[in-house]
């Protein structure tokens, strides 16, 4: 019994998205080049998680927020500086280049001094807990670290998927997440927003989402290639369309609370709330529009003796309408 039946498509929808998907595949490539294009040309606003730069902790005598921290640091001149509540609610690390570039140790501490300077108050004063300049190649290691994750994460899914389901199913779904990854990075190579370790973390999550949004609709390809009578491009349109309100709700939660992050979890959290929202819109079209049209395609085309049972289900399949 269903206690809340929440659908907001029919589960009998008759779309025929098989008929679109040359249009699909074709803006898809589009928007892959383009992608490509603009990170290679542009490069990625990197934070200083990546190049480096002062941190400094203070203390206030009061709690304070961070964006009124952030606000008066801007406003001293250090526009790019992270800011980050820590601990008790009073005390506050910052993050951010010299203006001078200079990384020696009176450098370091002149800029831990402005930085006191600009964020104390009269009424609530701030004081120097900590100050140390981080080098470039903890932020080479840390790059070097996300790419392995993500490459760690891409083999799995091909093993996974590939004994799960079939080779085929394992090269689409992988293909499909890296572009909804790329295409997310792309956004924030092409409007200069800053690439720290939260955008980074957000991609991650992104290549999570869009491969389990993929697999709830090879599974239902699958079940309906051994169940059902008909073409391949009819068995994609069925998938299709008996998960799309599952895979719309799923989205549509998901985004919104991505959305509730963004508006108020702060300036810290603004990157992975970003990242997270772009990825939900790019992986569930993808997961519509591109993951089955591949299926259809080339060396990638499944054929119901790719799906058929193993020997001892054969019967049972026979028996099926």
């Amino acid at each position: 019994m269903k206690i809340f039946p929440l659908t907001l498509i029919p589960h009998d929808t008759r779309i025929d998205f098989m008929k679109m998907r040359w249009v699909a595949l074709i803006a898809a490539a589009v928007l892959f080049v383009a992608a490509v294009g603009t990170i290679v040309t542009k490069g990625f606003n990197y934070a200083l998680d990546f190049t480096g730069g002062t941190v400094v902790e203070v203390r206030f005598d009061r709690s304070v927020p961070v964006d009124a921290v952030r606000e008066r640091l801007a406003a001293a001149g250090y526009e790019g500086a992270q800011v980050q509540s820590f601990g008790s609610g009073s005390d506050v690390l910052v993050r951010l280049q010299p203006r001078d570039g200079q990384t020696t140790t009176d450098a370091n501490n002149r800029t831990a001094q402005e930085v006191l300077e600009a964020v104390s108050l009269p009424d609530n004063k701030a004081h120097l807990l900590r100050t140390e300049f981080v080098g470039p190649q903890v932020g080479a290691e840390l790059a070097r670290n996300g790419v392995y994750a993500a490459l760690f994460v891409v083999v799995g899914f091909l093993i996974y998927i590939g004994v799960r389901f079939e080779w085929k199913f394992a090269v689409v779904a992988t293909v499909t997440t890296l572009f909804d990854v790329l295409i997310t990075a792309a956004f924030f190579s092409w409007t200069g927003r800053e690439f720290d370790l939260t955008v980074l973390a957000g991609l991650l999550s992104v290549m999570g989402f869009s491969i389990n949004d993929t697999i709830v609709v090879f599974d239902r390809v699958r079940e309906n290639f051994r169940s059902l009578r008909v073409e391949p491009l009819e068995v994609m349109n069925r998938s299709i369309n008996q998960t799309l309100s599952r895979t719309i709700i799923t989205s549509l939660v998901f985004f919104l609370s991505v959305l509730a992050l963004y508006l108020y979890g702060g300036g810290s959290l603004e990157g992975l709330a970003l990242s997270q929202m772009i990825g939900a819109v790019i992986g569930t079209l993808s997961s519509i529009l591109i993951a089955c049209p591949m299926l259809t395609f080339g060396p990638l085309k499944v054929t119901k003796q790719d799906l058929l049972p193993k020997a001892r289900d054969e019967a049972e399949l026979a028996r099926r309408p």
